[in-house]
């Protein structure tokens, strides 16, 4: 019998993505798999069963019992866990650290569980980084939400009255979204400044068109991340940002740290002192955002500056994402099924990696700290 793969629908709130779209599904069956999929599971991404059925996927009830490969998005419920084959593979983004009870019944049930979150930053899977390709989505959508935002115009504008001077955009955190922010917040028009703890991200900020803003600290750490700020460089940090800051129409903050509370870029202080119709859009909300003032899911007003804060960034743009994250999942797929059947090298860096549980164990150690609390 050929590898079984189902996709659910998602039913997280306000999840619009889905795993799959009918574009990746030939490259998916060439990997010898059977597809079926969950009546309805890309109607909130607007895409019809319909076009799942000219693909050749079976689209109906589900049955998790019967499959060997479960994809998804979002984490799945403990009663979806608890209907799925035991020694079937999982794989979805699944954040440890909020979800130990899950951890606990995925080891249980011996579950393979593939983490999206845990892939390894490196260049082998660049195609398999889903929260690169998720990330990048977000900074796009970052740089038109600091224009929809702003009680003015990003460009420089010439009219019979005069002209207008361009907004002044402050991305900070340089990673995919940051870069992403800053290419959206250029082509609309604005004079921007990128700042990131990490120096090496000078040129790619400055290829893009944007002022790098360079404060004298490096805070290079592993695995691609920024390492954590001691007090004095903080004080330091602080004092060259807060012109930056309180001089910029709208800011643009992405850092964020997986499994770890976002650092806290911007302070109280520094946003009492900003300039009226200041905006700032916190892409880094689902971790508690990187202001002192950012309320999760909501947008406020502090003064004289409005605080954006979305969650779910990535979902609001359901259709590319799906598809992005689809190509994610083809590419890790393709490392574990080999002429139509599972095969596990655990030999691999990837595999091994992005591993959560497996055979009744919880393989990652962050994880695994999380959920026995040693």
């Amino acid at each position: 019998m050929p590898v079984s793969i189902t996709v659910p629908k998602e039913t997280r709130p306000n999840e619009q993505r889905v795993a799959l779209v009918p574009s990746v599904v030939q490259k998916l069956q060439k990997l010898g798999v059977e597809i079926s999929l969950e009546t309805g599971a890309g109607d909130a991404a607007l895409i019809p069963d319909a076009s799942y059925s000219a693909a050749g996927v079976n689209v109906g009830p589900v049955d998790l019992a019967a499959t060997d490969i479960v994809m998804r998005v979002q984490p799945p419920s403990l009663a979806e866990v608890a209907q799925m084959k035991e020694g079937s593979i999982l794989m979805s983004f699944i954040y440890a650290h909020r979800e130990v009870e899950l951890v606990k019944a995925l080891r249980d049930r011996k579950i393979t569980c593939f983490a999206m979150e845990l892939v390894p930053r490196i260049t082998r899977a660049q195609a398999m980084d889903a929260l690169s390709s998720q990330a990048a989505l977000s900074g796009y959508y970052a740089g038109l939400l600091a224009a929809t935002e702003l009680a003015r115009i990003l460009p420089m504008m010439t009219t019979a009255v005069g002209s207008i001077r361009p907004a002044k955009v402050l991305v900070m955190g340089l990673g995919v979204a940051g870069l992403q922010a800053i290419a959206t917040a250029r082509r609309l028009g604005a004079m921007v400044e990128g700042y990131d703890v990490r120096p090496e991200t000078k040129e790619q900020c400055e290829s893009l068109g944007a002022k790098f803003v360079d404060t004298g600290i490096d805070a290079r750490g592993e695995g691609g991340y920024a390492r954590e700020l001691t007090d004095e460089e903080k004080a330091k940090v602080a004092e060259v940002l807060t012109k930056r800051i309180q001089q910029a129409d709208a800011i643009i903050t992405t850092a964020a740290i997986p499994g770890r509370p976002s650092p806290k870029l911007i302070s109280k202080a520094q946003v009492d002192g900003m300039k009226p119709g200041a905006v700032i859009v916190d892409l880094a909300a689902e971790g508690g955002g990187n202001c002192e003032y950012t309320v999760p899911g909501e947008t406020t007003q502090v003064g004289h500056a409005k605080i954006v804060a979305p969650l779910n960034v990535p979902s609001l743009l359901a259709e590319h994402a799906s598809e992005l994250y689809s190509k994610n999942l083809l590419n890790l797929l393709e490392l574990i099924v080999k002429d139509g059947a599972i095969n596990l090298d655990w030999d691999d860096e990837v595999i091994a990696k992005a591993a959560l549980t497996h055979g009744g164990e919880i393989k990652n150690e962050a994880a695994s700290k999380a959920v026995n609390g040693n």
